[in-house]
């Protein structure tokens, strides 16, 4: 090459390298939303004089805002002191909480003011998501511009996690990383990191090395959903585990995002596939396999000696890679058949005087606080350990609803909420039937950022046990990466501001905008999130008129009624449809002549109970009110597959009693109920209901005996039919008292603990 050529190549290179595309100015949208923003006239300009100064007290928060400017410019960041077009790091010891900061952004600087490191790395976090999300696909630019702001801000909870199940389903570590990475974006500070269960063990114990060779790897798994009859199976070998090296370099990679990570090992239930591997830990000394499908099994740890040395010995392996304070010892969902049978149990349980099976698991999880604690290290469980009596200095993770958060605060004990009704991402999301599959239950969007994770019956002393929420990803259907994040996102946003933003800053409307503005930043980031913003939603009012709505703004909702798709020439929805006799609706969102989303459909029937005046004795679970008394006489069905929508009203425990008082006397040739019927998931329909129908000579009664209900059948339909004798009798009010299950049988899950009942529309004829 000549040097006249090699000049004007140099020359181009450097033409090419000035022209690098500017990124525009965007509005501020922070996700989760600062405790105070304020916007100011004016922007800063980030472009190749600007420099880095003093950031010697925060090492993570400057290293990793100069290593995403490094691969946004393509230049090196070196820290110096200036003046004016400077990115400054200051200490501010006014600032009492660590996970604090302020940002101010103008003409001249940015300036970053924290207590410390975890502080001004939450400052870059909001930072970044003041950037344009095209810097996100690491675009190369020499400028970026910045809106002048000032943020004040810091957190409302100091314990702000996410779970991720890696048993029933295993990711490798690229996806464990880009997981936290999310995390850390939403200032999320713990990643429970579920490493075994029944379906498989996933971290590499040296000691131990079957727990590698069997305990990792299942023969089969469950093919679609644990309810479906037959259950078929995919007859292939399935595991794997992290090796002790891929643990240390996720735990490096959270440190330095400010994410401790918590380990969970089961105990003592969960563990047939420890159990496969080794034998001798359970209770009968058969061998058996690790488990191929979801639920319960009655393999438990043996409480005798050998298995606690077993335990002591792991736990100081999971130790020595895990820096976090907690151990999470599982200690949920324990069959206590096994127990009840096996002489070496009962002779635990005489030797030491406890009352039964339950306080046997209170001694063995107290067994292993012990252990914990003498190495420095503190237990967390499910809130199953209140059973028989809490360990002394552990904490709760209560997912059973309130009542175990409850118990634990007033008895001193800190709490960390993640209760099913709330926290559970591997609930359905949206009520349309082509959602992927998932375990059931139903979690909208709104209801996550509504969820208060403090209990109203605690005093404000109280309340300061309650360490803060968590959401939690149990992957049983969740067989690849990209299923987990549509199931985390956008859920995720929103427990995120539950956990960050206090209560009185919090405001929907303003989130679903940022959510919506976030879609840009997760697809420049390849999130498979999922999105519902644009689904309609419909509910019938007091005027017997059925109302749609959608949660985006700016857009118009078309409907049909004919059981057509609707289309841009459909009619415009300005007021509430009449519902006077059966409906099949038709709905979409559409903006610039575009339909957005998918068609919302809803099937209303129109039958005799409609307007007539409900009340039952007992209110509803403040998780599952779906549309209150109300809603079972409003012509609406709830969900196939999913008990908590907006339809389905669940009771805990509780016989209920239902009075319908019509406006003027009706005949009636049939009442139709339904329940839903998962018992994996607690929920029973009842075995029978009795009927009390008021005419004007007086109350005839009836009792309804319902079959036997088979465990793979969701929905039980039961109908009361006239009969001979009653057919020109007119009735003025009906009552339906139906009996709760009662208590669930050994065996199953949630054995020993009281049933749900759930029920649906009722529908007259």
């Amino acid at each position: 090459m000549n040097s006249r050529f090699k000049i004007l190549f140099l020359a181009l290179i450097l033409l090419v390298s000035c022209h690098k595309p500017k990124v525009d100015l965007i509005s501020p949208s922070i996700i989760p939303a600062p405790q105070s923003l304020q916007v100011n006239p004016g922007h800063f300009t980030i472009d190749l004089s600007t420099v880095i100064s003093n950031g010697d007290d925060f090492t993570h928060s400057v290293t990793f805002l100069k290593d995403f400017l490094r691969q946004r410019t393509g230049r090196n960041w070196e820290t110096k002191y200036a003046s004016e077009n400077v990115i400054s790091f200051e200490y501010d010891g006014s600032i009492i909480k660590q996970e604090g900061y302020t940002l101010d952004i103008n003409k001249q600087h940015i300036l970053i003011k924290s207590s410390a490191d975890a502080g001004a790395f939450y400052a870059v976090q909001s930072l970044i998501q003041l950037m344009p999300f095209e810097l996100e696909k690491s675009v190369i630019t020499n400028v970026i511009y910045l809106p002048a702001v000032t943020i004040k801000d810091e957190p409302r909870f100091s314990y702000r996690g996410m779970h991720l199940d890696v048993s029933r389903h295993m990711y490798d570590v690229e996806f464990i990383k880009k997981y936290i990475d999310a995390m850390a974006m939403l200032k999320i500070n713990t990643f429970h990191w579920h490493l075994t269960d029944d379906q498989g063990w996933r971290i590499e114990i040296k000691k131990y090395p079957k727990l590698q060779e069997i305990a990792a790897y299942r023969d089969s798994t469950l093919i679609g959903h644990y309810n479906d009859s037959p259950r078929l199976y995919d007859a292939t070998k399935y595991g794997g585990f992290y090796t002790q090296e891929e643990i240390r370099e996720v735990i490096a990679f959270a440190k330095a995002r400010q994410i401790n990570i918590i380990p969970e090992i089961e105990i003592p239930g969960h563990a047939q596939a420890a159990i496969a591997a080794y034998p001798e830990l359970g209770c009968t000394g058969k061998k058996i396999g690790v488990a191929t499908e979801w639920g319960v099994f009655e393999d438990i740890y043996c409480p005798n000696e050998a298995t606690f040395i077993f335990l002591e010995n792991v736990l100081d392996e999971v130790m020595e890679l895990f820096p976090s304070p907690y151990i999470h010892i599982g200690g949920d969902e324990a069959p206590k058949t096994q127990w009840k049978t096996s002489p070496v149990a009962q002779q635990v349980i005489q030797e030491n005087g406890l009352k039964d099976e339950h306080e046997l698991q209170s001694y063995f999880i107290q067994r292993m606080e012990n252990y914990l604690n003498s190495k420095g290290r503190n237990i967390i469980g499910w809130d199953e350990i209140l059973e028989g009596g809490l360990a002394p200095n552990a904490t709760v993770m209560s997912w059973r609803g309130t009542k175990g958060a409850i118990e634990a605060a007033k008895s001193g004990h800190d709490v960390i909420m993640t209760p099913t009704s709330h926290a559970y991402f591997d609930y359905y999301q949206s009520e349309n039937k082509n959602e992927p599959t998932a375990i059931g239950g139903f979690l909208a969007l709104e209801k996550v950022y509504h969820f208060n994770p403090i209990p109203e019956e605690l005093t404000a002393e109280e309340a300061k046990h309650i360490l803060g929420p968590q959401g939690n990803i149990w992957t049983e259907y969740m067989t690849t990466s990209e299923q987990v994040e549509y199931m985390a996102f956008p859920r995720m946003l929103a427990m995120s501001e539950v956990a960050w933003t206090k209560a009185e800053n919090k405001n929907y409307s303003s989130f679903i905008n940022r959510v919506e503005y976030f879609h840009q930043r997760m697809d420049a980031l390849g999130i498979n999130y999922a999105n519902h913003l644009y689904e309609v939603s419909g509910f019938l009012n007091d005027q017997q008129q059925y109302e749609l709505s959608t949660a985006s703004f700016g857009k118009e909702i078309r409907y049909t009624t004919d059981g057509s798709k609707p289309t841009t020439s459909s009619t415009l929805y300005k007021q509430a449809i009449p519902f006077t006799e059966n409906l099949s609706v038709n709905a979409g969102v559409f903006k610039d002549g575009k339909l957005l989303g998918k068609v919302f459909t809803q099937d209303l029937l129109y039958h005799k109970g409609i307007g007539a005046l409900i009340t039952i004795n007992k209110e509803p679970s403040t998780s599952y009110q779906g549309s209150g008394a109300q809603g079972l006489i409003n012509g609406i069905k709830g969900s196939d597959s999913r008990y908590g929508d907006s339809e389905w009203l669940g009771f805990w425990g509780e016989d209920i009693e239902i009075d319908i008082e019509f406006k003027e006397p009706i005949l009636v040739d049939e009442i139709k109920l339904r329940f839903y019927h998962a018992p994996g998931q607690w929920i029973y329909a009842p075995e029978k209901y009795y009927i009390f129908l008021e005419t004007k000579n007086g109350i005839i009664s009836d009792l309804v005996k319902l079959p036997k209900n088979d465990e793979t059948l969701i929905l039980s339909n039961y109908n009361w039919k006239r009969f001979k004798g009653f057919e020109d009798k007119k009735i003025n009010a009906l009552k339906i008292n139906i009996p709760n299950y009662g208590i669930i049988p050994d065996g199953k899950q949630g054995a020993g603990n009281k049933a749900w009942t759930f029920i649906d529309e009722i529908i007259i004829n």
